[in-house]
């Protein structure tokens, strides 16, 4: 007989169980079995989700209800965090579950110009497989990219897939990598004791990094030393958060360093939270890297086990496909187990960052070249540069050049340069028109200045920026139009939604540039809107790629 008490009673309607989604004990044993006697805390809350899809393939609803029950939150908190990141998958009890292969091909900038449409056509119907597009998975280099299961395939065609499909070829590659033996015969990590033990001061350290001129590589430029003094003026407990999420489309050098001298990177890490005094170190990696994950974690138990690092010093989190996190307060978000939304600054991460607590930020690349600055001196970076610059730089190369790839060169090269010297020219057949200097948000410039020197504070009077580094090649067979508006579908793609000027702006930039004709005061308009009014950098940089191709190839929209 029902428990509900009958309407018309002037009573408010009572139930004899909670209100919302019921738990079954079949699903809330089978959370409970995958998690184990781990710890439940709300930052874990991601993780947990990942754990969940690798073993099950999507994230059934029913799962996420007795996850939400097992780690005491409400439901719409694990909802709203397994719905924003893309590479999470929630899958209605009732409805049909995933193919057993997923394909994804990027189809971002640099494989869209080696031909990832071709390849997505191609594989229409591939048996026992589903195909889906993807953003940039940082291989740009090897374009165009397919990714089956968790196994990338460079320079992919239609046979590679279908054959990796057909074999059940989805575990990625390991990287052939300098591991811990060979890195401790080159002397590795006797400048970490030094620190520990008192032999080297870290003021001394600051004053070092701060010669050498070395500024933040992932994107910003800030000057590292600055940083660290900062951090350092606020009281303990610190911590050091990683950003090793690079997402901007043409990007790919920390995974080349990652991949090649892991060691070199983790040194730096701890050197770093060595002298900032951080208790704590949290590496955010995209989860488009599982190949440098295990990596990182079968280094960091053999550290663990040599005795340089404790249980629990380092933590690696697993990032889920969201552009938005490697913005710094973003990625902060991500790691406490939330959606990726930007944070309103002040107070800056040095002061209140992740978990309230003041935490010095860095990206992969500039950590990994502390060893050589404090070991070789100030002057192994800060005394190279061409063209009036200083400093040495990682550019990722991509697009139609004979030899793309990491080019680690003087600050102030460029693009021509880079090209002839590094590159071994343009490929058959294809002539320069143009490059991204700075990746999809760092804007266009065209070969007429071709000659501009590659760093900081060089290219801002052109509209653009260099960002990350991140230089795409592009020649004369493409069009322009396709070029900026596959940019402006990733940003459309990738915005977080929080604020109204990036949400709606980049789609409607989109939206504006699918005519032929387009309206240039319009478009102007929308842009300067976006720029002025948006919180974070993605909404501010989405436009520059359409403005910087009506500055200056305003023939292909004739």
């Amino acid at each position: 007989m029902s428990n509900r008490i009958p309407q018309g009673s002037g009573r408010r309607t009572a139930w004899n169980a909670p209100k919302g989604r019921g738990v079954d004990e079949t699903s809330r044993d089978e959370v409970r079995a995958l998690l184990g006697e781990g710890p439940r805390r709300r930052d874990l809350l991601i993780e947990h989700l990942h754990r969940l899809q690798d073993h099950y393939g999507c994230l059934w609803a029913r799962h996420l209800a007795a996850l939400a029950q097992e780690m005491r939150l409400a439901l719409t908190e694990v909802y709203e965090v397994a719905t924003f990141y893309a590479h999470f998958e929630v899958v209605e009890d009732d409805g049909p579950g995933p193919e057993a292969i997923t394909v994804r091909v990027c189809d971002s900038l640099s494989c869209a110009l080696a031909g990832a449409e071709g390849l997505v056509k191609d594989l229409e119907g591939l048996p026992g497989a589903r195909v889906l597009r993807t953003p940039c998975v940082g291989r740009c280099d090897r374009a165009p990219v397919a990714v089956v299961g968790q196994n990338a395939i460079d320079r992919a065609s239609a046979d590679d897939v279908k054959t990796a499909v057909r074999e059940g070829r989805t575990r990625p590659c390991a990287p052939s990598s300098r591991r811990l033996p060979e890195y401790l015969a080159g002397g590795g990590y006797r400048l970490l004791q030094e620190v520990r033990s008192g032999q080297r001061r870290p003021e001394d350290l600051i004053e070092r990094l701060d010669q050498s001129g070395l500024r933040g590589l992932g994107g910003a430029g800030f000057r590292a030393a600055l940083k660290w003094r900062l951090t350092r003026q606020h009281p303990r407990p610190r911590l050091l958060a990683v950003n090793a999420d690079e997402g901007e489309p043409g990007t790919f050098k920390d995974r080349h360093y990652l991949e090649t001298d892991p060691h070199r990177f983790l040194e730096g890490t701890l050197l770093a939270a060595a002298v900032v005094e951080a208790d704590e170190v949290y590496i955010y990696l995209r989860d488009e890297y599982p190949h440098v994950r295990a990596l990182l974690i079968e280094e960091l138990e053999a550290l663990e086990r040599e005795g340089t690092i404790r249980s629990g010093q380092v933590h690696l989190r697993r990032g889920a496909g969201a552009y938005i996190c490697g913005e710094e307060t973003a990625m902060l978000e991500s790691i406490e187990g939330k959606r990726g939304y930007p944070r309103h600054k002040p107070p800056f991460p040095t002061e209140v960052g992740l978990f309230g607590r003041p935490t010095l930020i860095h990206n992969v690349e500039t950590l990994y070249w502390l060893r050589d600055i404090f070991e070789r001196g100030p002057g192994w970076m800060a005394d190279e540069g061409r063209h009036g610059r200083k400093g040495m730089r990682s550019f990722s190369v991509s697009g139609p050049v004979n030899s793309p790839g990491v080019k680690f060169a003087p600050a102030g090269t460029t693009i021509r340069e880079l090209i002839d010297e590094s590159c071994r020219g343009m490929l058959e057949g294809h002539v320069f028109h143009g490059y991204l200097p700075g990746g999809a948000s760092g804007g266009i410039l065209p070969a007429h200045l071709g000659d501009l020197p590659l760093d900081f504070g060089t290219l801002e009077p052109y509209g653009c920026f260099i960002g990350s580094a991140a230089i795409i090649v592009l020649s004369d067979r493409h069009d322009m139009r396709e070029v900026v508006r596959n940019l402006l579908r990733f940003f459309a793609d990738e915005s977080c939604g929080q604020c109204t000027p990036c949400r709606c702006g980049t789609e409607k930039l989109l939206e504006l540039t699918a005519p032929r004709e387009w309206d240039e005061p319009l478009l102007t308009e929308l842009s300067t809107t976006m720029r002025d009014a948006s919180i974070c950098g993605l909404g501010q940089a989405a436009p520059n790629p359409l403005l910087c191709a009506l500055r200056y190839f305003p023939e292909a929209f004739r």
